[in-house]
């Protein structure tokens, strides 16, 4: 049974010439790249070249990109480096943040909640996007830091960034974002963005899993979140992981080079996933915002089953995709961000997301058409809550 792989935004494969770039780096050269003899200076020169490559997928400078262990590590720098609210501090540093963000983010600010900082957590809208309004009357004098994620893990809704980086920089207020989603499948400029700290993780985009990076404007005042050595001007001490941060510059290198071309191609490819299953299943419906998501995610509600069930029934066919999250798969709980958006918890718990990638096929598209249109007949044959057809009387 050849395998369909549509959660692509869980992780990606590792692409053929990033794995290629890396693979010195795992054998002949094994140098430390804070060593000053030759084996350390071809890893520092590998390492630079990286952080150039990076720098230009998001139009940074090099010097402002900070190589981290992932995503996560990324977003709670990103936050606790500029908010620390001291016991007893008065007035308490306030953030801001969205509903629908990933836990990296939420349990972040929850924690700076639990030492004392204030959060606003804004609402979204039916498409998943917060309202600029309520965004403008929840600042307050001690306003620290906005934190909005850029596109949405599981709806793939992407938010005004360009009208809250205008509000943060009007109002001298740091700006952050978790770009893990979006970057490499939608344009990315910090500078016009008006960011001062950006989020990005590897394995999302056709790198290995273990390493991310922050993007930290030139002139920002982020506190010191790991102790040691000076590496990576004192931001980030640890030995750099070499290998996986070259992975990450070719895979930006890449992401940057092809992005047009998979956009297009992807996009039409999911469409015609989304629009075929719309019209081969009743009581089913796409969530979030048609337009303003990224290119390859669909984030679909089959009335009256489980997502859980169904992810199962669709791996036994054959077919790879997810409830929401992966990091909270295995969860009983309806997931926060379709909550968020107005879903009652059944129709939560009866969606799907499919998220397609560079590799997937036309022919895996028309596959999938046959494959999810029967289990989610069988499943609803099963269902205790979904209507059974009464039978004609003759």
């Amino acid at each position: 049974m050849k395998r369909i792989y549509l959660d692509h935004n869980a992780t990606t494969p590792v692409d053929a010439a990033v794995l290629e770039a890396m693979l010195p780096f795992l054998s002949a050269e094994y140098g430390n790249a804070s060593s000053i003899h030759t084996f350390g200076q071809r890893a520092r020169a590998a390492v630079e070249t990286a952080r150039e490559q990076v720098a230009a997928l998001v139009n940074a400078r090099p010097q402002e990109i900070v190589f981290t262990s992932g995503g996560t590590e990324s977003d709670n720098h990103g936050i606790f480096g500029i908010v620390e609210p001291l016991p007893g501090a008065n007035p308490a540093p306030h953030v801001i943040t969205s509903s629908i963000e990933h836990e990296a983010v939420l349990n972040t600010c929850q924690a700076l909640e639990k030492r004392g900082a204030s959060v606003t957590y804004l609402p979204v809208t039916g498409a998943g996007l917060i309202a600029i309004e309520d965004l403008r009357s929840a600042i307050r004098a001690e306003t620290k830091l906005i934190t909005v994620m850029h596109a949405n893990n599981e709806l793939g809704t992407v938010q005004p960034l360009e009208q809250i980086g205008q509000i943060a920089a009007e109002r001298e207020i740091y700006f952050h974002t978790d770009a893990v989603q979006s970057a490499g499948k939608i344009p990315i400029d910090v500078q016009a963005l008006q960011l001062d700290l950006l989020s990005i993780s590897a394995h999302k985009l056709y790198g290995p899993k273990g390493v991310g990076a922050l993007y930290v404007r030139g002139g920002t005042q982020l506190r010191q979140f790991l102790y040691g050595g000076h590496h990576q001007r004192g931001f980030r001490p640890g030995t750099e992981n070499v290998a996986g941060i070259v992975g990450l510059g070719k895979a930006a290198e890449i992401a940057r080079t092809s992005r047009q071309e998979d956009t297009a191609r992807v996009s039409a490819l999911r469409n015609k996933l989304e629009e075929g299953l719309l019209a081969r299943i009743a009581d089913c419906r796409a969530n979030g915002s048609p337009a303003l998501r990224t290119p390859n995610t669909s984030n679909i509600t089959f009335t009256g089953i489980e997502g859980e069930a169904l992810v199962i029934a669709l791996d036994l066919k054959g077919l790879a995709c997810s409830t929401g999250a992966a990091c909270s798969s295995g969860a009983v709980e309806p997931s926060h961000v379709l909550t968020a958006i107005g879903l009652p918890s059944a129709d939560a718990r009866a969606s799907i997301r499919f998220s397609l990638g560079r590799h997937t096929t036309a022919e895996e598209i028309d596959a999938a058409l046959e494959i999810v249109p029967a289990a989610v007949a069988q499943l609803r044959k099963l269902s205790p809550v979904y209507p059974k057809p009464t039978p004609a009387h003759h």
